[in-house]
């Protein structure tokens, strides 16, 4: 399959979707938490849509030139979260399952450092592969081959700030000019 490109409209509409299948599914949850960096912002807007407090679990698995290159998965020391604490029904969220050994550790970590608030746990995302060694438990779309995907974000991964800086001086010096 070739690389499949998302735009900023069509990566919202799938978040939405996966709002609506969570919602369809009448489970009530507690707590979202997401996975940044992919899972940052499908994490923020379910939050929002929800009215649901949100925790954050740094993590990191894809390395090289344009992150391309999984490596082994690394978490931050603890969740950033708001609340005094951890909801006992967790809506686990994330751009994508790839192979499916993140969101596994991912799991494994939580039962380590938080089992003991929560009753259960569930994962959603918006992509699921169909090489992933788990399954989620909700997805927008499932890939039955294991195409890259580009979505609207990756752009600041291939630009440094001097470019951007000097993008944006260029955009200033025409938008005066005219």
């Amino acid at each position: 399959m070739p690389d499949l490109h998302v735009s900023w409209t069509d990566y919202h509409h799938k978040i939405e979707q996966l709002a609506v299948k969570v919602y369809e599914s009448n489970w009530e949850f507690n707590q979202i938490i997401c996975l940044a960096r992919g899972g940052l912002r499908v994490g923020d807007l379910l939050s929002r849509i929800f009215d649901q407090p949100l925790a954050i679990l740094a993590t990191a698995s894809y390395r090289g030139t344009g992150g391309k290159t999984r490596g082994n998965i690394v978490f931050s020391r603890d969740l950033t979260m708001t609340t005094p604490s951890l909801g006992s029904h967790v809506l686990l969220v994330d751009d994508l399952v790839d192979s499916g050994v993140s969101l596994q550790k991912t799991l494994a970590w939580l039962d380590r450092y938080y089992g003991f608030y929560i009753e259960e746990v569930r994962t959603g995302v918006l992509w699921y592969k169909a090489c992933s060694a788990i399954a989620p438990d909700y997805y927008v779309d499932h890939l039955s081959d294991n195409p890259w995907i580009h979505q609207p974000f990756d752009t600041y991964e291939n630009i440094s700030i001097a470019e951007l800086a000097a993008s944006h001086a260029a955009l200033s010096t025409r938008q005066t000019s005219s």
